[in-house]
């Protein structure tokens, strides 16, 4: 029998239980895998992959099952669709971390969490896990966090978490250097808000604190700006119909974003794209899930090809303060809405990135041709 800890901190909200036992470990100075072994068992017999028994966490914990499922997902029954969580646990807001002692804390947080909205800051998509940064100076981004929510209850999850992530998408494309340059860009205000979200530090001569993840606050209003367009049933109508149809689609957008290209050549356009390849398809659902359990209670650090590939994009950003778009494009943040189901598969990433601008004739002969098999 386990004997209830002196001192048992409570869960985070949806804190995995890898992150919750190496806290009270860490508190109570035990062997962070010694304690995960006593309150988990195997998947399924001769599995490496362990999890939570919820009634001996309960007994460690001396709190009720009920309320560890309520704070910690993994260890609900039945358990949750893992489709509407984040596959990547993360941290989130520093602040809220703050109250939950013992080191670390790692949550899984749903597809429609980008702003601690009880403190103000960023959270954003899975990233290296810098401090989340303060938006008290940008309320925009605040109030798209609002406006999120709003979409999630009128809309559902599954096409809000389409419409923000092609939103994003759209927003990166208009941010790349391939994007033509408009009289009156969105790319200004995007650039001030990253004077705030990622600062130059004048002793060091370098920004300090970047991440692609404030990147994606940058641009985050306008791609929920665009996202009621994309998950109204009416408006991908729209956007799939006659040219005259698509045009009003086309001026809406550009109400929302200034959008940089303009008729009739509509050539390397991620907007044109989506309308014509894939507003008529049914919203890009994650491409890959949460899976519950882990061999070691240890929480691993940061992986070394995604350190190094935060290293190389901070240097791109401190010495040409360009890209941003395309670092966005690059990040797999956005995989989903990229790698949308039937869409060709290429050998490198920049194949994948530009034909999400395709609306050449080829292009058009093919989804003409999947839309008449498409019924």
């Amino acid at each position: 029998m386990l004997r209830t800890l002196p001192d048992p901190v409570p869960p985070a909200r949806h804190e995995i239980p890898p992150s919750y036992i190496s806290r009270l470990a860490t508190l109570h100075g035990l062997d962070i895998n010694g304690l995960w072994l006593q309150v988990t068992q195997p998947a399924y017999p001769g599995a490496g992959r362990r999890v939570v028994v919820p009634e001996r966490l309960a007994a460690l914990t001396g709190r009720s099952v009920h309320a560890l499922a309520g704070a910690m997902p993994e260890l609900r029954d039945p358990p949750p669709n893992w489709e509407m969580f984040r596959h990547q646990p993360q941290t989130g807001c520093h602040l809220c971390d703050a109250r939950h002692p013992g080191g670390r804390v790692v949550r899984l947080l749903p597809h429609h969490t980008y702003v601690c909205l009880r403190h103000g800051t960023w959270i954003g998509p899975p990233d290296i896990d810098h401090p989340a940064v303060d938006l008290t100076r940008l309320p925009g981004i605040l109030d798209a966090q609002r406006r999120h929510l709003l979409a999630l209850r009128r809309y559902g999850w599954a096409a809000t978490y389409d419409a923000v992530l092609t939103g994003l998408m759209l927003c990166a494309h208009i941010w790349s250097p391939e994007g033509r340059p408009s009289p009156f860009g969105r790319r200004d205000v995007w650039d001030d808000r990253l004077d705030v979200l990622i600062p130059f530090d004048r002793e060091k001569q370098d920004y300090v604190g970047f991440s692609t993840s404030r990147l994606f606050a940058a641009v985050y209003p306008e791609a929920v700006a665009l996202a009621p367009l994309i998950a109204s049933p009416y408006w991908r109508w729209l956007a799939g119909g006659t040219e005259a149809e698509q045009a009003r689609f086309f001026a809406e957008v550009a109400g929302r974003v200034t959008y940089p290209y303009l008729p009739p050549d509509r050539g390397g356009d991620a907007v044109a794209h989506w309308a014509l390849a894939d507003s008529w398809r049914p919203p890009s659902r994650p491409l890959t899930t949460y899976a519950p359990g882990r061999v070691r209670g240890i929480l691993p650090g940061v992986a070394a090809n995604r350190l190094a590939r935060h290293e190389k994009s901070a240097l791109w950003f401190s010495r040409l303060r360009r890209n941003q778009g395309r670092t966005l494009l690059f990040h797999g943040h956005l995989k989903p809405v990229l790698l949308r189901e039937g869409e060709p598969q290429y050998v490198k990433w920049e194949g994948t990135v530009w034909h999400s601008t395709r609306t050449d004739d080829q292009m058009k002969e093919q989804v003409a041709k999947m839309r008449r098999v498409a019924g």
